[in-house]
């Protein structure tokens, strides 16, 4: 059993990893090299070493390129993938590994909004009854007035008419199902939500409209955000730390603010300089070289070094760790812990 995190942190992430095998069953494995029998096996190395101290109250955004491992660290935390690696803790308590029955109190206290409000509700349920199942679930002593009332209040603070809850999910725009969304994950009063690309299914109109309403409940409800993007305006408005990840590995994590206005790892400055700005003359895109290798084959030493342009011998050969910069910002580059950038 590992040492309990600090008690300032809400969720603690210590060097997680997730693995995933993908050559199919033992007999897929298996195939003839030089007349003999040999077993080949890939691996998919989805996330590799990822520790996070997520404290309460604030809104932890992270973000990188797709398949980068965001949402597959986000499940994982949640408790819905088991890691290959790690721990996760929760207010002190670790929860990787516990059994269905022991982890069920922490359910309530952890909800997760998914991408897809079109495919994350179910078709056949009207919204009383998606809003009311986890309530008789996880509250199965309160009277069925109150579970209504319930109902309706949750609706109304997300922005959805009480009335409308006879309604099926196919009757509602995008906008809408996601705040449906948002409000079954709220009827069970949670203290910390994952939220994983929850505006990027959506219309650009009631982008901001939905991102607002999660602030919102934040501020209402003191909840606590890891949020899962990859727009890099949405972070600089919805967070307050910014964890930067490049194939399933944290590269730089610090306050928003500080990262935004001086970036120090190579590629999350090649992520901002690709924010358009209007009106600062001339552009100073970094344009990254290469392309990103397969997590199945992860590079030795630091997995950006491929396409890094401060890449010396170390980079090939040595992981980074994280080092803290002057600011605060926690940084995992040879090139800034041995002051080169």
């Amino acid at each position: 059993m590992a040492e309990h995190p600090p008690s300032a942190s809400l969720v603690s992430v210590q060097a997680l990893h997730k693995r995933f095998t993908v050559s199919g069953g033992l007999l897929d494995e298996l195939g003839l090299e030089k007349g003999k029998v040999v077993r080949r096996r890939q691996v998919v190395h989805a996330v590799n070493g990822v520790s996070l101290e997520i404290r309460k109250g604030e809104a932890l955004c992270l973000v990188g390129e797709s398949g980068c491992g965001k949402t597959t660290a986000g499940r994982t935390i949640m408790g819905l993938l088991s890691p290959s690696q790690g721990t996760v803790h929760y207010q002190g308590e670790r929860i990787d590994g516990l059994g269905r029955a022991r982890l069920l109190p922490y359910r309530k206290k952890m909800q997760m909004i998914f991408q897809n409000p079109y495919a994350s509700l179910n078709p056949r349920k009207t919204v009383a009854a998606t809003l009311l199942e986890p309530v008789r679930f996880h509250f199965p002593a309160m009277g069925q007035r109150a579970q209504l009332e319930k109902v309706q209040e949750v609706m109304e603070s997300v922005g959805v008419d009480a009335r409308w809850s006879a309604r099926f999910p196919h009757e509602f725009s995008g906008g809408q199902r996601q705040r449906i969304s948002i409000a079954r994950a709220l009827m069970v009063d949670p203290e910390f939500m994952v939220a994983d690309e929850p505006i990027s299914a959506l219309d650009v109109s009631i982008q901001a409209q939905v991102l607002n309403l999660l602030m919102k409940a934040r501020e209402e409800r003191g909840l606590t955000y890891l949020l899962i993007t990859h727009d890099l305006s949405v972070v600089e408005h919805f967070g307050t730390r910014i964890a930067v990840m490049y194939l399933g590995r944290i590269c730089e994590l610090g306050e928003t603010r500080e990262v935004f206005s001086a970036p120090r790892h190579p590629y999350t400055q090649a992520l901002l300089s690709a924010i358009p700005k209007l009106g600062t003359g001339r552009s100073r895109h970094i344009p990254l070289k290469g392309e990103v290798p397969t997590p199945i084959n992860l590079p030795m030493g630091c997995v950006f070094h491929s396409r890094c342009p401060h890449a010396f011998e170390k980079c090939r050969q040595v992981i980074p760790v994280q080092t803290i910069t002057a600011s605060g910002t926690r940084v995992a580059c040879h090139a800034v812990e041995e002051n080169r950038i």
